[in-house]
């Protein structure tokens, strides 16, 4: 009996000793910097990625924001030029705007004294081109949120591989191996996911703005047309 208390002392004081021993190591905390340079190659085209999709998000975001700006006072003043019968006021006013309403107005004004139908073409045929100059590079966004994250699990799966391969090179199956080796590679994939949801964030909040231009762009185009037709009511 005395033997038995004895090894179980002796297993307690092992096991106290080994939680001292633990306690003793420093705790070491994940770094953001330290994970993505872990990540290994995959997250430079990643990267790259990622500063290519801001760029793109930001600038159609501020042309497509200074594109749908309010033109209340543009369809105002050429109504009240055309009412008074100053076509040439109402052409520069058009072309002093610089806006994708303006460049349409102008369009339609020049073909004043054509059919309605030869005015509403042109005028259609213009909007297609400013809408296209709207919607430039916002594709490459939508590309931008499909190829990351492939580019962050093709990262991954090369880790793991390695990780297979180190072991059945090494004959080391260590939870310690697996594990270490294993949550450095998922790097890539939090990182290609995050900024694959992004660029998609982004992709549809540009694709939304766009068609609220559109609907605006549409809307006065009628009521330009309405008023040539005024006249011969």
């Amino acid at each position: 009996m005395q033997a038995v208390t004895d090894t179980v002392n002796k297993v307690i004081d092992t096991a106290n000793r080994a939680t001292q021993q633990l306690a003793a190591i420093p705790h070491q905390e994940l770094r953001f910097g330290e994970l993505i340079i872990k990540g290994g190659w995959v997250m430079v085209p990643i990267g790259i990625l990622a500063v290519l999709g801001l760029v793109i998000f930001f600038e159609r975001y501020f042309t497509i924001r200074k594109a749908s700006r309010n033109d209340n006072n543009l369809m105002q003043q050429i109504r009240s030029s055309i009412t008074s019968g100053n076509l040439e006021s109402a052409i520069a006013i058009c072309r002093n705007n610089n806006s994708p309403l303006g460049r349409m107005l102008q369009k339609g004004l020049l073909r004043i004294g054509r059919p309605i139908k030869d005015i509403e073409g042109a005028i259609e045929n213009i909007g297609k081109l400013e809408v296209s100059k709207l919607e430039k590079n916002i594709s490459i966004l939508g590309i931008v949120a499909g190829i990351a994250p492939m580019f962050g699990f093709l990262g991954t799966i090369a880790g793991v591989i390695k990780i297979f391969y180190d072991i059945s090179t090494t004959d080391n199956i260590s939870m310690g191996v697996i594990s270490g080796g294993l949550y450095v590679k998922m790097v890539t994939s939090a990182a290609g996911l995050f900024v694959g949801i992004i660029a998609y964030v982004g992709f549809h909040i540009l694709n939304i703005m766009v068609e609220r231009v559109i609907l605006k762009l549409e809307t006065d185009a009628i009521e330009f047309i309405d008023l040539l037709e005024e006249p011969s009511k």
